[in-house]
């Protein structure tokens, strides 16, 4: 439980998940360090200065158990703080190589650990600080140390020597093993942070078009309203004047009709930037009831549109969340399936455990490869009439529902858009 919980932290703080890996490779050092204590007093029967070793010991212990407490708090792991704590290392292992053979001891090789550490997470005054202490430790470690029995003059036999370059090369062996963890590690968080910032960065612009998009729909619906709001007037009027001729009759219902729906998408553009901000407006629907309502109103705007609609999927059909930008996200890709081949557009839903997928299939001409990768951005279009942002903002409306939208060559173009089921 402890490892889930702080796995969901670190994700979401690179410099949290790098002090997580120094207390695991520490707890990792202790436990080897408290097992060749048992071996050397229990086995090899060494005159040491135990309590003091013992109490360095617990001291690293104590203070490992605070900072993994720290991590599960709110507050920032700071560069300063990761300092610390590897500090805290070099210290521990001095105190320890002070009483167990100094710099004769083969894991003095382990002060390379905390600096490699440094180098690969902190600033450059803090790993030279961490260097120059640590040669400085070593060079004092050589002269002022208590002797290890095992590695005195007195004791240079061959199988002791032998011991020693035993020591030599475990510790080799740990410190690339640890050097290697930590560095791939660490690469890897380096690369989700370059990712995540990249993603941000996108974001950032494609909001910076919205923005603008935004601007100019506000102000194309203010400059809008008055010129169909004279259209209709006038429309009623003609209307009222001629009703013994019923086909003017029929077209002026159909022209209030569609009036009527552009004073509608002209409301819908003033509110959506509200709708969007507070979440408002969203709710809970039956794929295939929504998907039905959604092209009877779209069919209201183009009347000759006939798309065949298909319904398949296993059992009753999954609810999903709606709101009305996806109508318009919708309506849009609609739109281009019925540019492309008009009269001829099939229109199906499926769905599985986790999402709902439509697809919408036209049988024009296709993407062309040379400008598939420019299809869906901001103002590029291939029709002649159009600002080429369609697409654009259908994908930015499905993404904010956490859905996506793929395009595929298939007979025609082929629209996939995915949104996750409602959970009950």
């Amino acid at each position: 439980m402890f490892m889930l919980g702080n796995r969901r932290l670190l994700e979401a703080r690179p410099s949290a998940a790098n002090l997580w890996r120094i207390f695991l490779i520490r707890m990792l050092v202790l436990a080897g360090q408290v097992l060749a204590l048992v071996v050397a007093k229990w086995h090899l029967q060494l005159q040491l200065a135990y309590l003091p070793i013992i109490l360095v010991l617990i001291t690293t212990l104590l203070l490992t158990a605070v900072g993994i407490w720290r991590l599960y708090q709110a507050w920032p792991v700071s560069e300063s703080e990761l300092f610390g704590h590897l500090l805290v290392d070099f210290l521990s292992l001095s105190f320890l190589l002070y009483f167990i053979g100094g710099a004769t001891n083969p894991f003095v090789s382990y002060y390379l650990i905390p600096l490699t550490i440094s180098a690969a997470t902190l600033s450059q005054r803090y790993t030279w600080t961490i260097a120059v202490l640590s040669l400085s430790a070593y060079s004092l470690l050589l002269v002022f140390y208590q002797p290890l029995d095992l590695l005195a003059p007195t004791h240079q036999h061959h199988g002791v020597f032998n011991m020693h370059l035993m020591g030599m090369l475990a510790t080799f062996a740990i410190s690339v093993l640890l050097i290697t963890f930590f560095i791939v590690n660490m690469a890897a968080t380096l690369r989700k942070q370059e990712h995540a910032l990249g993603k941000a960065r996108e974001n950032t612009l494609r909001n910076e078009h919205i923005v603008g998009i935004a601007t100019l729909a506000a102000g194309t619906a203010h400059q809008l309203g008055t010129p169909l709001a004279t259209i209709a007037v006038l429309a009623s009027e003609i209307k009222h004047h001629n009703p013994q001729n019923p086909k003017l009759v029929e077209h002026i219902e159909l022209i209030s009709a569609q009036v009527a729906q552009c004073k509608s998408t002209l409301q819908s553009l003033s509110n959506a930037a509200e709708i969007n901000s507070t979440d408002k407006g969203t709710r809970c629907i039956a794929c295939d009831t929504y998907i039905a309502q959604l092209i009877e109103k779209w069919r209201s705007m183009r009347p000759d549109a006939t798309p065949n609609f298909s319904v398949c999927g296993p059992g009753s059909a999954p609810q999903i969340v709606v709101d009305t930008a996806l109508d318009q996200a919708i309506c849009n890709i609609l739109n281009n399936a019925e540019d492309a081949s008009p009269g001829n557009t099939d229109v199906s839903i499926t769905w599985d455990k986790k999402d709902m997928v439509l697809s919408i299939q036209d049988h024009g001409d296709g993407i062309a490869p040379d400008i598939a990768e420019q299809i869906g951005k901001p103002f590029f279009t291939t029709k002649t009439k159009g600002l080429g942002l369609g697409l654009f903002l259908s994908n930015v409306v499905v993404e904010r529902l956490q859905g996506s939208i793929k395009l595929y060559n298939n007979q025609g173009t082929l629209a996939q858009l995915s949104l996750p089921i409602k959970d009950n």
